[in-house]
């Protein structure tokens, strides 16, 4: 066993006791740790260190109903009582910042000049963060109740309208409400899931 093994209870909090949370209480959550949630989840690895994601924090009621047309019904009352729903959305234009985040400057044109190269890796390294993000939430004690329960396009227009930044998915955070989560449903065992080669 590696040495550097996170503990037990590391491994609880971040998967094993971790549960999607689908109603929160009252507790707040202070605006600087999501600043913590960022800059523990943006040190996760993208391709050609991309870094194509980015976070929108829907903190007042107000700006959570701007996202009530567009949400699932079974989506809605737990959005709206959310201490906090992030929009994870990918930047369409992301190598525009390569010329600080890659070391060789021809990274940048790369995807300036390809179009579907571009929008493959905003979309794969998006969501990756977006996980990252979620991990570093639950590292830092709070809870996470990701959803693709909504109308995408429709959340681009309120929110991105000049297009740049398209919504990957939704993410409510702040401390579950125990009384409304469900029961856990199977995962798929090992030799269902995984090949080794």
């Amino acid at each position: 066993m590696s040495s550097n093994r996170l503990n037990d209870a590391a491994l609880a909090q971040l998967f094993l006791d971790a549960r999607t949370a689908n109603g929160f209480t009252d507790e707040p959550v202070a605006p600087e740790l999501l600043q913590q949630i960022y800059d523990l989840a943006k040190m996760g690895p993208t391709s050609m260190n991309c870094q194509p994601a980015r976070f929108v924090f829907l903190t007042t009621p107000e700006a959570r109903e701007r996202l009530l047309p567009y949400l699932m019904e079974g989506n809605k009352a737990k959005t709206l009582h959310a201490p906090v729903c992030v929009i994870v959305a990918t930047d369409t234009r992301f190598h525009e910042h390569m010329d600080k985040t890659w070391h060789d400057p021809s990274g940048q044109q790369l995807f300036a000049g390809n179009e579907a190269l571009a929008a493959a890796t905003a979309q794969r390294n998006g969501t990756l963060s977006g996980a990252y993000f979620m991990l570093a939430a639950r590292a830092l004690g709070l809870d996470c109740g990701p959803m693709s329960g909504f109308d995408a396009a429709g959340v681009n227009r309120e929110f991105f309208p000049d297009g740049r930044f398209q919504a990957n998915f939704l993410l409510n955070l702040g401390h579950i409400d125990s009384s409304k989560t469900f029961p856990r449903n199977p995962r798929l065992a090992f030799d269902e899931a995984c090949q080794v080669l």
